[in-house]
């Protein structure tokens, strides 16, 4: 209980003794007696008015400790609000310098998608050939008069939150793998179905999933189970809420369709269930639709409880596989439609994975001997780019394509990719 209410109530005079207000005249007649139980009454009288209206001892309003600071931190403020101009300007030089480049690569990237829509050829001046600005400037000073306070961490949703999103909001509860073995043999069964190939199914399996992520595998939690999840990015090729939102979207017809031949050869309680599962993916889809064909719109609702629902068919045997090789598929289909007609690396088709299908495409088809000059800030915005230290410490498409061919190099070692290809013989 805060000092100040206590002493409001009664509990707590201000010397800091606890007292029942009460029981507050009865100890001060304690006290009178024991020290002066023998006094004639007259002086008694005279010593009990005296202790009942001495005036307290005056006291500063502030501590003496402040008091003896004020000229110390004058100085600091004086000093604080030096620094503090001298970072506003640099920061404001950076600001500008900043909007400037971000809006160039924006422009470059509006003039390449105009040329290839009228079938013109690209050339390398048209991409941004320089690379970010960085702040060098001074660090913002701290307030004396105002310490900092870390900005509390948002709340990422977790496996359980999607499940219990289900649950809630469709009466869907998913059918879970009874082993990882169960749902990497049919995740390996639909992928390669779809045209993928068993190099990019491991390869991309290896660089999203660790090479060892089990099918509920979650951004930020692939090492430590008891961490923090940093997206809703979940699965063998690490779908984000709004992924599963847009593919419902847009596959949901085509995903029905397949479910729905498991009830065609299915009897009893299993017809039953395959039944409930239908009727449930088409409340999901007409809740995807209910919004324009677009990622904005289809984020807005991947954020919402319902949304966090579709997300946890990921997690279901049936749908699930589906969703995962999708992700994919969309992205070789996207580049066999621009006419794009050899088999895209594995790298190849992480980078449209990565940076959505319209800039993995422009960065897959420059030509190599562009590669080592354009640096990889043309295919992201600058959020984007700024939560991407991959981005970064790669900056050039050449290196960028090249690391991610090394670390899927490592990750395709690790047992679960081994056991993943194994599947795909």
């Amino acid at each position: 209980m805060p000092p100040s209410l206590r002493q409001r109530i009664g509990y707590q005079d201000r010397t800091g003794l606890k007292l029942r207000t009460g029981c507050a005249k009865t100890m001060l007649t304690r006290v009178i007696y024991l020290k002066w139980g023998c006094w004639p009454a007259g002086l008694l009288a005279i010593a009990i008015a005296a202790f009942l209206v001495s005036p307290a001892a005056p006291q500063s309003s502030q501590p003496a400790d402040t008091l003896a600071q004020q000229p110390d931190l004058a100085a600091a403020m004086a000093q604080y609000r030096r620094a503090l101009e001298e970072y506003n300007r640099a920061w404001q030089g950076h600001a500008a310098a900043s909007s400037a480049y971000w809006n160039q690569i924006s422009e470059k990237r509006q003039l390449r998608n105009a040329k290839r829509a009228r079938g013109e050829p690209v050339s390398i001046s048209d991409y941004v050939l320089t690379q970010p600005p960085v702040y060098t400037g001074p660090p913002k000073p701290p307030n004396p008069l105002k310490p900092e306070v870390s900005p509390p961490r948002i709340y990422v949703p977790v496996v359980a939150d999607f499940v219990a999103a289900a649950r809630q909001e469709f009466k869907f509860i998913p059918r879970f793998p009874q082993s990882e073995t169960e749902f990497k043999r049919v995740y390996a069964k639909v992928a390669l179905a779809a045209g993928l190939t068993r190099e990019q199914i491991v390869r991309i399996y290896g660089f999203e999933a660790t090479g060892n992520g089990s099918y509920d595998i979650e951004a930020g939690l692939e090492y430590n189970k008891h961490g923090r999840a940093i997206t809703t990015a979940l699965g063998y090729n690490q779908l984000l809420a709004t992924n599963s939102v847009e593919i419902l979207a847009e596959k949901g017809d085509e995903f029905i369709k397949q479910v729905g031949s498991k009830s065609a050869a299915a009897s009893g309680a299993e017809h039953q269930s395959v039944d409930g599962k239908i009727d449930v993916m088409r409340r999901m889809v007409a809740f995807a639709r209910s919004v324009p064909d677009a990622w904005g719109q289809h984020e807005i609702l991947a954020n919402t409880p319902r949304g966090l629902a579709v997300h946890a068919l990921n997690l279901d045997l049936d749908v699930g596989p589906m969703l995962q090789t999708q992700k994919l598929l969309d992205s070789v289909v996207f580049a066999r439609r621009k006419g794009f007609s050899r088999t895209l690396t594995a790298a190849e088709l992480e980078m449209m994975n990565l940076t959505g299908d319209g800039n993995g495409f422009d960065m897959v088809t420059m030509p190599v001997s562009w590669r080592d000059q354009v640096p990889t800030a043309n295919f992201f915005r600058p959020i984007g780019y700024a939560d991407n230290p991959v981005a970064q410490r790669n900056n050039v498409v050449a290196k960028l394509i090249a690391a991610t061919d090394a670390r899927m190099d490592e990750e395709i070692k690790k047992p679960g990719a081994r056991e993943l290809a194994a599947y795909l013989q």
